[in-house]
């Protein structure tokens, strides 16, 4: 639905296409633009609700038999649609930001990781533009940190340092992330001043770092994706 609450262009399409809500056409459109799931690609779905591009990366893996494999993780429980996905698309209902790294990485292809990692996930807005910008801040480094592991976030030319475990360990597990080598990442953040600064923070991380807000995107909404192509060796997975 619009801002206003009114059925748009997006809206009526989604229904039309058989996608579970309009934001099928924000990842369309990041694929057309950056080809980032493949046949064959591991594709970690973070904040998955409610499956729409669960429906579209599986479209994007190609034909069952060339394999590849998508893992939907959101706090809610999440139902695989039916229409656009096949027996490559799993969900897990938790909050990945709190599953060790280890576990993650055990739902990926041969525990090696996965090839794409997605994250749409938003904070619970409050209508406060600093303090929800802020919370999708942290939710956004949350997952850069899931992709690429606290070694590479602790490389100097960043300023996010890893964050130690409850004891103030840091585990050998936490250390790397659980995105491959040459892997892409894909995080919707809402618009403030940091949002170039994390950009900056990506930028040594990948081979390419840019800012995109899908045409899909409602007028009245703030949110804008860094699209991280290909990992660099660097970031030591």
């Amino acid at each position: 639905m619009s801002g206003a609450g009114k059925p748009d262009f997006f809206y009526r399409e989604a229904q039309r296409l058989g996608y579970v809500a309009r934001s099928a056409f924000k990842l369309l459109q990041i694929q057309k633009q950056y080809k980032l799931i493949t046949p064959g690609s591991s594709v970690l779905d973070l904040g998955c609700a409610p499956g729409a591009w669960l429906q579209v990366a599986c479209q994007s893996l190609g034909p069952v038999k060339s394999g590849g494999l998508v893992v939907g993780i959101d706090l809610k429980k999440v139902k695989v649609p039916a229409a656009h996905c096949d027996s490559r698309v799993q969900t897990v209902c938790a909050d990945v930001m709190k599953l060790p790294k280890a576990q993650v990485r055990e739902l990926s292809p041969q525990q090696k990781g996965f090839s794409v990692i997605l994250s749409d996930m938003c904070p619970l807005v409050s209508g406060i533009t600093s303090k929800d910008a802020a919370l999708s801040l942290e939710l956004g480094r949350q997952a850069l940190d899931l992709a690429v592991g606290g070694a590479a976030l602790a490389h100097p030319k960043n300023e996010i340092q890893m964050e130690a475990s409850n004891d103030g360990a840091i585990t050998s597990s936490d250390v790397n992330g659980v995105l491959r080598r040459g892997g892409h990442l894909v995080i919707k953040l809402l618009e403030s001043e940091d949002v170039q600064e994390f950009s900056r923070i990506c930028k040594p991380l990948f081979r390419k770092a840019s800012l995109l807000r899908p045409k899909a995107t409602r007028p009245s909404s703030r949110e804008i994706y860094v699209i991280c192509q290909g990992l660099q060796s660097q970031a030591k997975i």
